[in-house]
């Protein structure tokens, strides 16, 4: 069942505002969405190409390959595989070595410029849109069940590129690109806005983003410059609430 949420149930008071520390910045040809993946201690990348890549930390290449999909514009972990989209509302589950798991299955609204995605605890698909502007929940069958109109927000969210989520609080981190605000928008798990912070001292174009809890870091592609930068991050906590500790991280080491 489709749910379209009011601004009213949008906007929040943080009561500690979100906090980025720069660390440092790597050079990446065409990056845009990401997700982290502890297994590999590695960041999976689409660029919008028909292929989906592997790097690590450092940008250093450790698996590329492609699905059934024209071109992969989303990337994100679920479970032990990866889920890819290709921007036009369809998406396919393939093995972390290429493997399709099933066929590609498409979105119940049809058409969907999907520009990044993350996976939440009740196994939703959480999408980011630019055209037009929204938030989604998907089944994991691609049944919309609620949606969000980012332009209502304030400041609207027009050019939404990446989102990330934090597994210790929920929150939701998604990019806003250099035809919109250059910012990143923080929100609660229901979807409710927190803040925003400018990411112009740091970069023009934010394209993707990607959640390491287990080090309380945050990795923003930039498509000017073509980077990918990491800085310290804690997120927005409750008044008086100690920062959030780190999770076990890096399983293959």
């Amino acid at each position: 069942m489709r749910q379209v949420i009011p601004l009213l149930a949008l906007l929040a008071t943080p009561a500690a505002a979100l906090e980025l520390t720069f660390q440092t910045s790597y050079d990446l040809a065409r990056p845009s969405s990401l997700d982290y993946d502890p297994t590999f201690c590695g960041l999976w990348i689409a660029n919008e190409s028909r292929e989906v890549l592997l790097v690590t930390l450092q940008g250093d290449e450790l698996r590329r390959f492609q699905s059934d999909l024209n071109r992969i514009k989303a990337v994100t972990v679920e479970d032990n595989h990866l889920l890819v989209a290709d921007g036009f509302g369809n998406f396919q589950r393939i093995s972390k070595d290429g493997v399709a798991l099933e066929a590609p299955f498409a979105s119940s609204q049809g058409w969907a410029d999907t520009e990044g995605m993350v996976i939440d605890d009740d196994g939703m698909i959480v999408t980011v849109e630019d055209d037009p502007e929204r938030m989604t929940w998907l089944s994991p069958t691609g049944q919309v069940e609620r949606q969000i109109n980012t332009m209502s927000l304030n400041p609207p969210l027009s050019e939404a590129q990446g989102i990330a989520r934090d597994t210790r609080t929920g929150h939701l981190l998604i990019v806003d690109d250099m035809e919109g605000t250059n910012s990143l928008y923080e929100f609660n798990a229901e979807g409710e806005l927190l803040g925003t912070t400018s990411l112009l001292p740091y970069g023009r174009d934010p394209e993707g983003i990607a959640i390491r809890p287990g080090s309380n870091q945050v990795f923003i592609a930039f498509d000017s410059g073509a980077s990918i930068a990491a800085f310290d991050y804690q997120p927005t906590l409750p008044d008086g609430a100690p920062p959030l500790p780190p999770e076990s991280d890096c399983l293959m080491f």
